[in-house]
């Protein structure tokens, strides 16, 4: 089966002739220059993945004939990121590797420390689109089949009067009562007598959330957890706890 990937999105999967878009045509006929006749892989970002022969290849046309699809399993836990935007492209580097991390959300905090700001929510969807793009674009590279939701950014207040329902939320903090990840794991199983099925992990930008944020994330069952000793930039913070999270949980 060729490695070659792309995605397709759910609806388009019945359609009797369905298509690649403009862009992902244009790079199958000018880059990869397959043919008619060859097969490429497809996906639709919800685990469905099939194998698919090119029955027209043009720049702007390219026409599928879809196969039988699997459907990949999702991990045993949800995990979604709530991470403060940082400045530059490092936030295009975290969507990416929390693809490849599989986690099932990202969700953009603008916290108080943030440099990042917002010019109106035109800003905000744009950058909501931009994200979401990326994200696709990480899960043909790496064959993920299930492709994160990228929520709209947020301030932490407004994430937190209204966060995903989890089993379990988790800030990352540098403040002196922070647990291990393990340690907070282990009484929550001795607690419930299982592991969470769904996490929120909440990672900070450079200089850690503010005293303030961290006492309303707690105040709203949000538990502390350490990094160990070292101090993170915000990119290394997400990247391990996604790590650290998939291992323990997946």
């Amino acid at each position: 089966m060729s490695t070659h990937r792309f995605y397709l999105a759910p609806a388009r999967w019945m359609e009797e002739q369905p298509e690649l878009d403009t862009a992902d045509s244009h790079h199958c006929s000018d880059v990869l220059r397959l043919s008619t006749g060859e097969r490429v892989v497809i996906f639709d970002g919800q685990g469905n993945k099939a194998s698919a022969e090119l029955a027209e290849v043009s720049r702007k046309h390219t026409r599928l004939m879809i196969g039988k699809p699997t459907l990949t399993a999702r991990p045993r836990c949800s995990i979604t990121l709530a991470q403060a935007v940082p400045k530059a492209r490092n936030m295009d580097l975290i969507i990416q590797k929390a693809v490849e991390l599989g986690a099932s959300a990202v969700i953009p905090i603008l916290s108080e420390r943030t440099v990042v700001r917002l010019e109106d929510a035109g800003d905000a969807a744009r950058k909501q689109e931009r994200w979401q793009s990326i994200a696709v674009e990480a899960c043909k590279q790496c064959g993920q089949n299930w492709t994160p939701d990228i929520g709209l950014p947020r301030t932490t207040k407004e994430f937190l009067a209204s966060p995903p329902k989890a089993d379990l939320i988790l800030i990352a903090s540098l403040q002196p009562d922070s647990r291990t990840v393990k340690e907070v794991l282990s009484a929550y199983s001795a607690a419930k007598g299982t592991l969470p099925s769904s996490v929120i992990v909440m990672v900070g930008p450079e200089g850690d959330f503010t005293p303030a944020e961290t006492a309303l994330a707690k105040s709203a069952g949000a538990v502390a957890i350490s990094l160990g000793p070292i101090i993170l930039r915000t990119e290394t913070a997400a990247l391990y706890c996604l790590s650290v999270l998939g291992h323990e949980l997946f």
